[in-house]
Protein backbone atom coordinates (compact mmCIF):
# COMPACT_ATOMS: atom_id res chain seq x y z
CA UNK A 1 0.00 0.00 0.00
CA UNK A 2 2.90 2.59 0.94
CA UNK A 3 4.23 2.41 -2.78
CA UNK A 4 0.98 3.38 -4.51
CA UNK A 5 0.96 7.21 -4.07
CA UNK A 6 4.61 6.92 -5.79
CA UNK A 7 3.36 5.39 -8.50
CA UNK A 8 0.46 7.48 -8.91
CA UNK A 9 2.80 10.52 -8.34
CA UNK A 10 5.63 9.22 -11.08
CA UNK A 11 2.57 9.02 -13.33
CA UNK A 12 0.91 11.56 -12.61
CA UNK A 13 4.18 13.84 -13.18
CA UNK A 14 4.87 12.04 -16.52
CA UNK A 15 1.23 13.24 -17.61
CA UNK A 16 2.49 16.32 -16.58
CA UNK A 17 5.42 16.71 -18.75
CA UNK A 18 3.91 15.42 -21.68
CA UNK A 19 1.05 18.17 -21.38
CA UNK A 20 3.54 20.94 -20.87
CA UNK A 21 6.35 19.71 -23.84
CA UNK A 22 5.47 22.67 -26.21
CA UNK A 23 6.12 25.15 -23.54
CA UNK A 24 9.13 23.59 -21.30
CA UNK A 25 12.50 23.07 -22.94
CA UNK A 26 14.95 20.49 -21.00
CA UNK A 27 18.57 19.47 -20.93
CA UNK A 28 19.47 16.60 -19.79
CA UNK A 29 23.14 15.53 -17.42
CA UNK A 30 24.25 19.06 -17.37
CA UNK A 31 28.24 18.91 -16.17
CA UNK A 32 28.18 21.53 -13.00
CA UNK A 33 30.84 20.69 -10.79
CA UNK A 34 33.52 19.96 -13.34
CA UNK A 35 34.54 17.11 -15.50
CA UNK A 36 35.61 15.21 -12.35
CA UNK A 37 32.34 14.65 -11.20
CA UNK A 38 29.78 11.95 -11.98
CA UNK A 39 26.44 14.58 -10.67
CA UNK A 40 25.03 16.22 -13.06
CA UNK A 41 22.34 18.61 -13.21
CA UNK A 42 18.63 19.29 -15.31
CA UNK A 43 17.51 21.85 -16.86
CA UNK A 44 13.92 22.83 -17.44
CA UNK A 45 13.57 26.64 -19.55
CA UNK A 46 11.25 28.43 -21.07
CA UNK A 47 10.28 27.14 -24.85
CA UNK A 48 10.34 31.08 -25.94
CA UNK A 49 11.76 33.62 -24.11
CA UNK A 50 11.61 37.17 -25.89
CA UNK A 51 14.97 38.65 -26.92
CA UNK A 52 16.45 40.61 -24.06
CA UNK A 53 14.48 38.96 -21.04
CA UNK A 54 15.71 37.87 -18.59
CA UNK A 55 14.14 35.35 -16.31
CA UNK A 56 14.94 34.22 -12.61
CA UNK A 57 15.98 31.23 -11.47
CA UNK A 58 15.60 28.10 -9.08
CA UNK A 59 17.90 25.92 -8.04
CA UNK A 60 15.84 22.23 -7.64
CA UNK A 61 17.32 20.15 -4.72
CA UNK A 62 16.00 16.62 -4.74
CA UNK A 63 15.37 14.57 -1.07
CA UNK A 64 16.51 11.06 0.14
CA UNK A 65 18.08 11.52 3.73
CA UNK A 66 21.35 12.51 1.52
CA UNK A 67 21.88 9.09 0.97
CA UNK A 68 19.32 8.85 -2.21
CA UNK A 69 17.09 10.32 -4.64
CA UNK A 70 17.75 11.62 -7.80
CA UNK A 71 17.42 15.24 -10.03
CA UNK A 72 14.97 13.49 -11.80
CA UNK A 73 12.54 12.00 -9.42
CA UNK A 74 8.87 12.72 -10.19
CA UNK A 75 8.75 15.74 -7.57
CA UNK A 76 11.56 17.41 -9.27
CA UNK A 77 10.05 16.89 -12.96
CA UNK A 78 6.52 18.48 -11.62
CA UNK A 79 8.45 21.73 -9.60
CA UNK A 80 11.11 21.89 -12.43
CA UNK A 81 7.62 22.00 -14.97
CA UNK A 82 5.35 24.01 -13.37
CA UNK A 83 8.54 26.71 -12.62
CA UNK A 84 9.36 26.49 -16.09
CA UNK A 85 6.28 27.15 -17.69
CA UNK A 86 5.65 30.22 -15.97
CA UNK A 87 9.19 32.43 -16.75
CA UNK A 88 11.86 30.42 -14.56
CA UNK A 89 14.79 28.43 -15.72
CA UNK A 90 14.83 25.86 -13.37
CA UNK A 91 18.28 23.62 -12.59
CA UNK A 92 17.54 20.06 -10.47
CA UNK A 93 20.63 19.31 -9.46
CA UNK A 94 22.36 15.57 -8.09
CA UNK A 95 24.84 16.95 -5.23
CA UNK A 96 27.10 13.57 -3.36
CA UNK A 97 25.38 11.53 -1.40
CA UNK A 98 26.24 9.37 1.79
CA UNK A 99 26.22 5.71 0.04
CA UNK A 100 25.91 2.79 1.95
CA UNK A 101 28.79 0.82 0.92
CA UNK A 102 31.28 3.52 1.80
CA UNK A 103 32.58 5.45 5.00
CA UNK A 104 32.83 8.77 3.34
CA UNK A 105 31.79 12.00 4.93
CA UNK A 106 29.91 13.97 2.62
CA UNK A 107 28.69 17.10 4.88
CA UNK A 108 29.37 20.21 3.78
CA UNK A 109 30.12 18.86 0.57
CA UNK A 110 26.74 18.15 -0.31
CA UNK A 111 25.85 21.45 0.69
CA UNK A 112 29.01 22.56 -1.24
CA UNK A 113 27.80 21.40 -4.76
CA UNK A 114 24.03 23.32 -4.06
CA UNK A 115 26.12 26.57 -3.52
CA UNK A 116 28.08 25.49 -7.14
CA UNK A 117 24.81 25.46 -8.76
CA UNK A 118 23.63 28.68 -8.22
CA UNK A 119 26.97 30.03 -8.64
CA UNK A 120 26.86 28.06 -12.32
CA UNK A 121 23.45 29.85 -13.27
CA UNK A 122 24.91 33.11 -12.80
CA UNK A 123 27.97 32.19 -14.85
CA UNK A 124 25.73 30.80 -17.61
CA UNK A 125 23.33 33.72 -17.00
CA UNK A 126 24.07 35.27 -20.71
CA UNK A 127 23.13 32.39 -22.58
CA UNK A 128 20.36 31.13 -20.23
CA UNK A 129 18.91 34.91 -20.41
CA UNK A 130 18.79 34.64 -16.64
CA UNK A 131 18.28 37.26 -14.30
CA UNK A 132 21.42 36.90 -11.98
CA UNK A 133 20.31 38.83 -9.48
CA UNK A 134 16.83 36.89 -8.45
CA UNK A 135 17.65 32.99 -8.28
CA UNK A 136 15.73 31.42 -5.44
CA UNK A 137 16.23 27.26 -4.53
CA UNK A 138 13.18 24.73 -3.31
CA UNK A 139 13.32 21.05 -2.14
CA UNK A 140 11.89 18.80 0.00
CA UNK A 141 13.13 16.62 2.74
CA UNK A 142 16.79 16.08 3.12
CA UNK A 143 16.61 19.00 -0.52
CA UNK A 144 14.61 21.18 2.01
CA UNK A 145 17.41 21.08 4.75
CA UNK A 146 19.90 21.65 1.85
CA UNK A 147 17.51 24.26 0.11
CA UNK A 148 17.11 26.45 4.12
CA UNK A 149 20.98 25.89 4.70
CA UNK A 150 21.63 27.61 1.08
CA UNK A 151 19.30 30.59 1.94
CA UNK A 152 20.10 31.06 5.61
CA UNK A 153 24.37 30.76 5.60
CA UNK A 154 26.55 33.10 4.13
CA UNK A 155 30.27 33.91 3.44
CA UNK A 156 30.88 34.57 7.62
CA UNK A 157 29.73 31.28 8.19
CA UNK A 158 32.31 29.55 6.20
CA UNK A 159 30.21 26.82 4.63
CA UNK A 160 30.71 28.54 1.07
CA UNK A 161 33.09 26.30 -1.52
CA UNK A 162 36.26 27.73 -2.79
CA UNK A 163 36.10 26.85 -6.29
CA UNK A 164 34.25 26.21 -8.77
CA UNK A 165 33.25 30.02 -10.06
CA UNK A 166 34.26 31.40 -7.19
CA UNK A 167 34.25 34.59 -8.43
CA UNK A 168 29.89 33.95 -7.93
CA UNK A 169 28.35 34.48 -5.30
CA UNK A 170 26.14 31.82 -3.39
CA UNK A 171 23.94 33.65 -1.98
CA UNK A 172 19.89 33.35 -3.10
CA UNK A 173 16.95 35.34 -2.99
CA UNK A 174 14.34 33.42 -1.56
CA UNK A 175 13.79 29.94 -0.27
CA UNK A 176 10.75 27.41 -0.78
CA UNK A 177 11.79 24.29 1.95
CA UNK A 178 9.27 21.15 1.80
CA UNK A 179 9.23 19.46 4.93
CA UNK A 180 13.29 19.95 5.60
CA UNK A 181 14.79 19.19 9.22
CA UNK A 182 15.93 21.94 10.66
CA UNK A 183 17.38 21.21 14.29
CA UNK A 184 19.28 18.33 13.77
CA UNK A 185 20.47 18.21 16.93
CA UNK A 186 16.60 16.85 17.76
CA UNK A 187 15.91 14.91 14.83
CA UNK A 188 18.22 11.57 14.77
CA UNK A 189 21.58 10.63 13.77
CA UNK A 190 22.37 11.18 9.90
CA UNK A 191 24.54 8.87 8.28
CA UNK A 192 26.00 11.87 6.15
CA UNK A 193 27.99 13.13 8.99
CA UNK A 194 29.81 9.13 10.13
CA UNK A 195 29.24 9.99 13.72
CA UNK A 196 26.21 10.23 16.06
CA UNK A 197 24.82 13.08 17.73
CA UNK A 198 26.24 12.38 21.16
CA UNK A 199 29.82 12.13 19.57
CA UNK A 200 29.53 14.95 17.81
CA UNK A 201 26.55 17.66 19.33
CA UNK A 202 28.44 20.53 17.45
CA UNK A 203 28.50 19.04 14.03
CA UNK A 204 24.81 18.87 14.18
CA UNK A 205 24.07 22.24 15.61
CA UNK A 206 26.69 23.48 12.88
CA UNK A 207 24.25 22.09 9.82
CA UNK A 208 20.71 23.02 11.47
CA UNK A 209 18.91 25.58 9.16
CA UNK A 210 17.48 26.87 12.59
CA UNK A 211 21.16 27.74 13.74
CA UNK A 212 21.86 30.63 10.94
CA UNK A 213 18.75 33.10 11.05
CA UNK A 214 19.81 36.15 10.68
CA UNK A 215 17.82 39.45 9.78
CA UNK A 216 19.40 39.44 6.19
CA UNK A 217 18.31 36.07 5.05
CA UNK A 218 16.07 35.71 2.14
CA UNK A 219 12.47 35.08 2.73
CA UNK A 220 11.53 31.45 3.43
CA UNK A 221 8.67 29.90 2.58
CA UNK A 222 8.02 26.67 4.63
CA UNK A 223 5.50 23.86 3.54
CA UNK A 224 4.93 20.56 5.22
CA UNK A 225 2.15 17.84 5.93
CA UNK A 226 0.20 17.07 9.51
CA UNK A 227 0.15 13.18 8.04
CA UNK A 228 4.49 13.43 7.75
CA UNK A 229 6.09 10.17 9.66
CA UNK A 230 9.64 10.93 8.82
CA UNK A 231 10.04 14.55 9.63
CA UNK A 232 7.90 15.88 12.59
CA UNK A 233 5.51 18.76 11.93
CA UNK A 234 7.69 20.75 14.87
CA UNK A 235 10.57 21.06 12.84
CA UNK A 236 9.06 23.03 10.60
CA UNK A 237 7.66 25.15 13.08
CA UNK A 238 11.13 25.56 15.14
CA UNK A 239 12.44 26.84 11.74
CA UNK A 240 9.22 29.24 11.23
CA UNK A 241 9.99 30.21 15.25
CA UNK A 242 13.27 30.99 14.72
CA UNK A 243 13.57 32.80 11.14
CA UNK A 244 10.74 35.13 13.50
CA UNK A 245 12.63 35.75 16.14
CA UNK A 246 15.73 36.61 13.70
CA UNK A 247 13.12 38.85 11.98
CA UNK A 248 13.63 36.89 8.69
CA UNK A 249 10.54 37.05 6.24
CA UNK A 250 8.87 33.79 6.11
CA UNK A 251 5.30 31.90 5.85
CA UNK A 252 4.59 29.01 7.36
CA UNK A 253 1.79 26.91 6.01
CA UNK A 254 1.22 23.31 7.18
CA UNK A 255 -1.19 21.30 5.05
CA UNK A 256 -4.10 18.87 6.98
CA UNK A 257 -3.47 15.40 6.10
CA UNK A 258 -0.55 15.52 3.63
CA UNK A 259 2.30 12.93 3.95
CA UNK A 260 6.09 13.66 4.43
CA UNK A 261 6.55 13.58 0.48
CA UNK A 262 4.34 15.60 -2.27
CA UNK A 263 5.28 18.37 -5.12
CA UNK A 264 3.43 20.73 -6.05
CA UNK A 265 -0.47 19.13 -6.37
CA UNK A 266 -0.63 16.85 -3.85
CA UNK A 267 -4.25 15.71 -3.58
CA UNK A 268 -4.95 18.02 -0.45
CA UNK A 269 -4.28 21.01 -1.95
CA UNK A 270 -3.27 22.80 -4.86
CA UNK A 271 0.08 24.59 -3.83
CA UNK A 272 0.97 26.51 -7.21
CA UNK A 273 -0.61 29.54 -6.79
CA UNK A 274 1.33 29.43 -3.36
CA UNK A 275 4.65 28.45 -4.58
CA UNK A 276 4.38 31.00 -7.66
CA UNK A 277 3.00 33.65 -5.63
CA UNK A 278 6.12 33.39 -3.25
CA UNK A 279 8.53 33.12 -5.88
CA UNK A 280 6.76 36.29 -8.28
CA UNK A 281 7.18 38.57 -5.62
CA UNK A 282 10.68 38.02 -4.21
CA UNK A 283 12.24 37.05 -7.85
CA UNK A 284 10.13 38.84 -10.44
CA UNK A 285 11.39 42.00 -9.49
Amino acid sequence: MKKLPWILCAFCALQFVSAAADDVHVEKDIEYLGADRSEKADLYLPAKIAKGQRCPGVVIIHGGGWSGGDKGAAREINIGTTLAQHGYVCMSINYVLAKKDSTAVTWPQNLHDCKTAVRWLRKNAERLQLDPDHIGAIGGSAGGHLTSMLALTEPKDGLDPKEPYGEFPCRIQAAVDLYGPADLLSWHDISMFRKTRAEAPELYRAASPATYADKNDPPVLILQGTADKTVDVQQSKDLASALEKAGTPHQIVIIADAPHSFHLQPKQQDLRPLVLGFFDKYLKK
